[in-house]
């Protein structure tokens, strides 16, 4: 059957739409990429769109230079690792048990996970709490605080709820008690909620650059992007002084191709990259992933 007139127009506005919606979302980026690439005096002229007019890597070498953003690399990788390890493991044990329908005051446990939700103590407690746990200037105070996540707990609760109820009655006719069933049977076949659910938990990580700049005064525990954050905030060229050669910065002036803007935009990158290049691996589980959330127990 032929569509009409009127669901091919229908059609070809949706596509007119989504191409509009993607270029949007996608300007922004490749917008930061091209000045990235770009000679920064050429950029301060400005009309620069998603190519480089005067193409150089010399802001991509300042910034593989600066010994703080390396170390900062490394903290974030570091972080976004073991915080998504930990974080899940965690969260799918708590849940699992959180599953359990003989489980006394299930229903009490999740209304105060709930209420944990909506209401928090606020900056000035948590930070008391932080510094009495002895967690400041550590770098386990980007991982403890956040090993347990309600929302995603629902989540995998919900999950296990759904799972065959004869699954866990064959694992313990096997001989298999609580921690066989759950590591054994229960978690490998999470696996779309895993991926789902490490991915969000990745992005949180490597994104967040706030506890830093209240738990930490050794900026050799900084991640990435609380030091991107200070380069934003600051002139970069003169702080990029201290950390390179004189030669390399006089050859730097001479040539002006470096400036503020095409710094940042060039550490912006560094920083943005590598987050998402995770995103193809995951992509698959992201509808069975995320739509568990929404099943009823």
């Amino acid at each position: 059957m032929r569509d009409s007139l009127g669901d091919r127009i229908m059609i070809i506005c949706i596509y007119i739409f989504l191409i509009l919606f993607a270029v949007s979302t996608l300007y922004p980026f490749l917008n930061a990429l091209a000045i990235s690439f770009n000679q920064g005096l050429d950029t301060s002229k400005g009309g620069i769109t998603i190519w480089p007019r005067v193409f150089t890597i010399e802001n991509y070498k300042v910034v593989f230079k600066d010994e703080r953003l390396m170390s900062g690399f490394v903290i974030s990788v570091l972080r976004t690792i073991v915080g998504t390890i930990s974080s899940i493991l965690c969260t799918a044990i708590f849940a699992y048990g959180m599953s359990k329908r003989e489980l006394m005051g299930r229903k009490y446990y999740m209304v105060m996970c709930i209420i944990t939700m909506y209401f928090g103590g606020g900056l000035i407690p948590t930070f008391m709490l932080i510094r009495n746990l002895g967690l400041m200037n550590s770098f386990w105070v980007f991982i403890i605080p956040g090993l347990i996540g309600v929302w995603n707990m629902i989540i995998f609760r919900t999950f296990f709820l759904g799972l065959p109820n004869g699954l866990e009655e064959s694992a313990k006719i096997d001989g298999c008690g609580n921690w066989g069933t759950f590591f054994r049977i229960v978690f490998p076949l999470s696996g779309p909620v895993i991926a789902t659910l490490a991915l969000f938990t990745a992005v949180a990580h490597w994104n967040e650059w706030f506890l830093a700049g209240i738990y930490i005064s050794d900026q050799k525990l900084y991640p990435i992007q609380t030091i991107l954050r200070q380069i934003l905030l600051s002139n970069i060229v003169s702080e990029q002084a201290t950390s390179i050669d004189s030669a390399s910065l006089a050859h730097l002036q001479k040539a002006k191709t470096v400036t503020s803007k095409s710094l940042s935009m060039a550490t912006m990158m560094v920083a943005t990259l590598p987050i998402i290049c995770v995103y193809p691996f995951v992509q698959k589980y992201f509808v069975k992933g995320v739509l568990v959330g929404s099943l009823k127990e």
